[in-house]
């Protein structure tokens, strides 16, 4: 029978499981995970501008990332893997979650996208010599690590020489409590309660000084805000919640 998880060093059990219990809900876009498809248009022009800006891509033609690589790490239901694989990347995405990665392949193939798909933790990967990828993603999976450091460290020693390492994550700031923990979870219930734990939210500075042992230029943050009048998240000046960190591979 195989494994339910993958095992490592940064993973937290906990997490998983409560992702996992989830894993058939991913596609539902109006089910637990609305709140993330909402925010996905912005996460994904993001990373779209970011790599067209490092590789020189027209993201206007079709397919603009042909005969690049991207490794999405904690990729749960497949919500940014599939969008990336449309745009012309090759994908490895992976999840800690044996379900997450089941909904994510089935999925993936009822829309006829050829994606590599695997259980795996970011430290398999590295241990079994996988990669470099020219992009790396990690999407609001560093705060629920149990090592991020570790993690942080080891995702970046998959970037390729000249790629991009792109992190997602939310600040570690009063603003942030209020409105990313309490507000979300409790008020608007946009995510199930107990999903955050406020005091592993990292400040930017906290991942630049995990990245400066690493041979990285790490840029930003890049604030993400949502504006309630219109039901959209853009990109901001205002990193007090949500932001973006992109470290570059020379």
């Amino acid at each position: 029978m195989q494994d339910q998880t993958a095992a490592g060093p940064s993973i937290d059990p906990a997490d998983v499981a409560r992702f996992s219990a989830q894993a058939a809900e991913w596609w539902d876009a109006h089910g637990p995970f609305a709140p993330l498809h909402r925010f996905n248009p912005a996460r994904l022009a993001f990373v779209r501008d970011r790599a067209a800006e490092r590789f020189g891509r027209d993201v206007k033609t079709r397919a603009a990332f042909d005969g690049l690589t991207l490794l999405d790490i904690g990729c749960g239901g497949g919500l940014i893997a599939e969008p990336m694989r449309r745009l012309g990347f090759a994908v490895t995405a992976v999840d800690a979650s044996a379900e997450n990665i089941g909904t994510a392949r089935a999925h993936a193939e009822q829309q006829g996208l050829d994606i590599a798909y695997r259980a795996a933790t970011v430290e398999q990967l590295e241990a079994e010599g996988a990669g470099p990828f020219d992009v790396v993603l990690t999407l609001e999976v560093i705060e629920h690590v149990a090592d991020p450091e570790a993690f942080i460290r080891a995702c970046s020693r998959l970037v390729k020489p000249g790629g991009m390492m792109i992190v997602a994550t939310l600040n570690r700031t009063l603003k942030a409590l209020a409105l990313g923990k309490v507000a979300a979870e409790y008020v608007l219930r946009w995510v199930p309660a107990g999903t955050h734990d406020w005091s592993q939210f990292l400040k930017p500075d906290e991942i630049r000084l995990m990245l400066s042992q690493e041979p990285v230029a790490v840029s930003g943050p890049y604030g993400l805000v949502y504006d309630p009048f219109t039901d959209r998240w853009s990109e901001s000046d205002d990193a007090g919640i949500n932001y973006m960190m992109v470290a570059t591979r020379g």
